[in-house]
């Protein structure tokens, strides 16, 4: 939309939050949604200069928002240049991501510094997935689930030191990842919660009861399920057993079928449903790469075909495009298109805060919206009014 600033899709099924428009259309203007129609009420007269997309009876939904997220095509959150990010947002649309958290990983305080730093004065670019907050994964976790993040950089809770990462990143770090057993009097947690942190029990050797304890104190949200925590045992059900019974609790699922069977991939949807599950794909540096050496905070990666792994094997992220993980979620019993649209774009804008202006196809919200075909094949990206992908309409994505 070069020289336009109004972007009209007809001939497509309209999924908004509260149903599903057969036959509908699609207004986009300065990067917002303008209008929508059904075929009852379509508009006679388009601004001038409007480029018309015929959706050919294919499904007009929500941008995907990946709100775990460290890198793509070369480049890492915590390379801590502009460059970097500019890379990750100019790769992520060509998978349907049209917003995104910048992740960081446990490493040393300077380090740290120097990635929060960086996303503070980042500014989104037009047809570029928009960076709308910082994950802050670690250091705050438990040594023995450490997964991928470096060891000799965790460290106790400490919200004087999160205060001043919060202030480095100018009040970006909208989720944190943390060990709750470890805020032992309750008090951190207590404070992120009270000034609208999303914390998130990650990297944790947390029981039920503790997770019982946090969830009462404001944790909501379990970082990549299965992962880097304790499973369900008949004794305890741990923390993937507390995401399944607490409904206060969104959980992040990495659902390339190798962080997570797709057994369990389907036991997790079937305990926990849409409404709660975010899709997300941790994704490293070497997303969109071949196969090689790589590093993951400081530390040597080996990516083949299809993940990426330490030297002693621990998974290290992930190499998943986000349209990936939707279909594989989409080929389970019982998930639909919309199921997809709930965990991939409604659920991740509403647990941080911005469903006001992202994850739906409403009136008045950024214009950031795919174009797919039944199986999830992304045909076009918008992100903010601006066609930013075009696919292979025979042939899907690469």
């Amino acid at each position: 939309m070069s020289k336009s600033t109004s972007l009209y899709i007809k001939n497509a099924n309209i999924y908004t939050e509260e149903r599903v428009i057969s036959d509908g259309a699609l207004l986009v203007e300065n990067g917002l949604i303008k209008a929508i129609y059904d075929a009852t009420n379509l508009p006679a007269v388009l601004p001038e200069n409007t480029e018309v997309l015929d959706g050919e009876n294919q499904n007009v939904i929500p941008g995907f928002i990946d709100g775990h997220i460290h890198g793509a095509n070369g480049a890492d959150v915590m390379d801590a240049t502009v460059e970097a990010i500019d890379t990750m947002a100019a790769a992520l649309p060509k998978e349907g991501t049209t917003s995104f958290l910048a992740t960081t990983i446990t490493q040393s305080p300077e380090n740290i510094d120097k990635a929060l730093k960086n996303v503070a004065a980042y500014d989104s670019k037009p047809g570029q997935a928009e960076v709308i907050g910082v994950h802050l994964e670690g250091p705050f976790i438990e040594k023995s689930k450490k997964g991928a993040q470096p060891l000799k950089y965790i460290m106790e809770p400490n919200a004087e030191q999160f205060q001043r990462w919060q202030a480095l990143s100018g009040n970006k770090i909208k989720t944190i990842t943390m060990a709750p057993e470890h805020d032992k009097d309750g008090a951190f947690i207590k404070f992120l919660y009270e000034n609208g942190v999303n914390v998130s029990s990650g990297h944790t050797s947390a029981g039920f009861s503790d997770m019982k304890q946090a969830v009462a104190l404001g944790v909501r949200q379990v970082t990549h399920i299965c992962n880097a925590m304790n499973g369900i045992h008949h004794r305890d059900i741990g923390v993937v057993g507390a995401a399944f019974q607490l409904e206060q609790l969104r959980a992040e699922l990495i659902a390339d079928g190798i962080h997570v069977s797709p057994e369990m991939l389907q036991i997790i949807y079937n305990n926990i449903g849409s409404s709660r599950l975010l899709l997300i794909t941790d994704a490293m540096r070497a997303k969109c790469l071949q196969a090689g050496n790589y590093e993951l905070g400081g530390q040597p990666v080996t990516v083949t075909g299809d993940r990426a792994v330490l030297e002693d094997g621990t998974l290290a992220g992930s190499i998943l495009k986000m349209y990936q993980g939707a279909q594989n979620m989409l080929s389970l019993s019982g998930v639909t298109i919309k199921s997809i649209v709930d965990m991939a774009s409604a659920n991740p804008a509403k647990q941080i805060g911005v469903f006001d202006r992202k994850g739906d196809i409403a009136v008045g919200k950024d214009a950031d919206v795919l174009l797919v075909d039944h199986a999830l094949n992304i045909h076009y990206t918008i992100c903010r009014g601006t066609i930013s992908y075009k696919g292979d309409k025979l042939n899907g994505n690469n």
